[in-house]
């Protein structure tokens, strides 16, 4: 019997978080976590778990300026050193949808090492946003190339990351948000004080953050003060932004 080879493996997109507009005029791509290696195909429960009350969130905030919402499959669960495989799945994502719904601009949302494929996608020329929540990122190599960063010029980038986080180093996202400010003025971080890498304690806050920016980023809707203070401060104060209990009720303008 001739052998036959596995058939290749496609990412895809999930269907569209909440009801689909019928006229998109913007669109989040929702990128789950992964593993620093891994060769296994996700399932479809723990592909988008991390990223189900973002999604959430995101569409029930946008559903009257026509956002659409779909959380990426990956091929692989994990990054897989230079495979970057999903940078790579969040890039085909990117033009999925500029096929799908036309030019609309797209806004990346990764959590963990989505985080990682959000940041490295960002420079599709779709994309004019990135939110990178607890990113994974690699530790500082001397052998190694850095996380590149020009990508992201002409970007609005917000990172969020817990300073109690054990999974994720929170000083290394610190690290390349400085490197990012060095080359693009967009970009803000906030801290999530005493919080882990699920960002649990405070999530309604992060939810409203998320929800805050990207409005700001696809829509033009104008930001809450403590965003537009942190994009207009210069390093280390706006990229160390703690995120007040009560962001999205008290703090709006």
């Amino acid at each position: 019997m001739a052998h036959q080879s596995a058939p290749e493996r496609t990412a895809r997109l999930g269907r569209a978080v909440g009801q689909e507009p019928t006229a998109v005029s913007g669109a989040v791509l929702l990128l789950p976590g992964g593993e620093e290696v891994s060769a296994r195909r996700p399932s479809s429960v723990w592909a988008t778990s991390s990223v189900r009350a973002l999604g959430r969130a995101l569409a029930r905030a946008g559903r009257g300026e026509g956002l659409a919402a779909h959380a990426v499959h990956y091929r692989y669960r994990g990054w897989n050193g230079s495979e970057a495989h999903l940078a790579g799945d969040a890039s085909w994502a990117v033009d999925e949808v500029v096929r799908r719904y036309g030019d609309v601009p797209v806004c990346l949302v990764g959590v963990g090492m989505g985080g990682r494929a959000a940041l490295r996608a960002g420079g599709h020329e779709a994309v004019n946003s990135v939110v990178a929540i607890a990113p994974w990122l690699p530790e500082d190599d001397m052998a190694a190339s850095p996380e590149p960063v020009k990508q992201l010029v002409g970007r609005r980038v917000l990172i969020v990351h817990g300073t109690n986080d054990e999974r994720t180093d929170p000083e290394l996202s610190f690290r390349l948000a400085a490197r990012v400010k060095k080359v693009n003025r967009e970009v803000c971080r906030f801290e999530v004080h005493a919080d882990g890498h699920g960002l649990h304690q405070y999530r309604d806050e992060v939810l409203a953050l998320a929800s805050d920016f990207v409005m700001g980023a696809l829509f033009g809707h104008p930001v809450a003060r403590p965003v537009e203070d942190a994009l207009a401060a210069p390093p280390p104060i706006g990229l160390r932004m703690p995120l007040a209990a009560g962001f999205g009720k008290s703090l709006r303008r």
